[in-house]
């Protein structure tokens, strides 16, 4: 667990959020796109048939984004599945649609503490997440869950050209921190996207493994070894304490 001997002095501790500050969930994921398509169609066909265009353009969005580390956003994956984004029911659609996920992204309670303590150090806050949806939304979750106000800097990958695991993502997520990223360390629960590319762009890596990642979203291959592993996020404070 101890830094590397060329690291520079840690500034900056940068996070995944899905099954990193949210505790890992099973999805159902045909589900999340029935509950938009229930609200756009009455048929029930017609709704079932867009929920599964829906499902299957996200699935071909997020194999592009894994070979290519290029970014998607939600609306892009709607407008490919034929959905009509001026349907005057979309905005209830969205709305059923985040209901669904509400339960899914509750921010771990170990998250607050966690943040504190690292500020308590001087050292600062990022979140650098790959997702489709808008960072405003992802902001709005943070105040919800009221620990918006000790994040230094926070990207996703919607908002950007890039997804983890390219380095210009990384360095995005380094800028909006003010920090060198020789100088951050990354936590996330993914080896290929979270371990292997901070690393890449020159951060440490920190791993919590206790996420079931679905055999469809494993990079198979990849030779990435963390810099220190965490069992739970509070373990990242005796990790970071180890580094300074």
């Amino acid at each position: 667990m101890s830094a590397p001997s060329s690291a520079r002095p840690l500034e900056a501790v940068i996070f995944d959020w899905g099954g990193t500050l949210t505790p890992w969930h099973a999805i159902d994921l045909r589900e999340q796109w029935q509950v938009y398509a229930r609200q756009i169609h009455d048929d029930r066909e017609r709704a079932e048939a867009l929920g599964d265009a829906i499902l299957a353009a996200e699935h071909d969005s997020w194999q592009h984004v894994r070979k290519a580390q290029t970014s998607a956003r939600m609306e892009e994956i709607l407008a490919e599945a034929g959905a009509d984004l001026g349907h005057t029911q979309h905005e209830a659609g969205v709305a059923a649609y985040r209901s669904f996920w509400h339960e899914h992204t509750i921010t771990d309670p170990q998250v607050g503490p966690l943040w504190e303590g690292l500020r308590a150090k001087g050292i600062r806050v990022g979140v650098l997440s790959n997702t489709i949806w808008s960072g405003d939304y992802h902001r709005g979750i943070f105040e919800r869950d009221g620990v918006a106000h000790l994040i230094d800097g926070q990207i996703y990958s919607s908002e950007i050209p890039w997804t983890k695991p390219h380095v210009e993502a990384y360095r995005a997520a380094a800028d909006a921190v003010g920090v060198d990223p020789r100088a951050c360390a990354y936590v996330g629960d993914r080896l290929f996207e979270d371990v292997y590319g901070s690393q890449q762009a020159g951060m440490r890596a920190i791993l919590i493994p206790h996420s079931d990642i679905p055999v469809n979203q494993r990079v198979e291959g990849v030779e990435a070894t963390p810099d220190a592993q965490a069992h739970e996020l509070l373990d990242v404070l005796t990790i970071v304490d180890s580094w300074t």
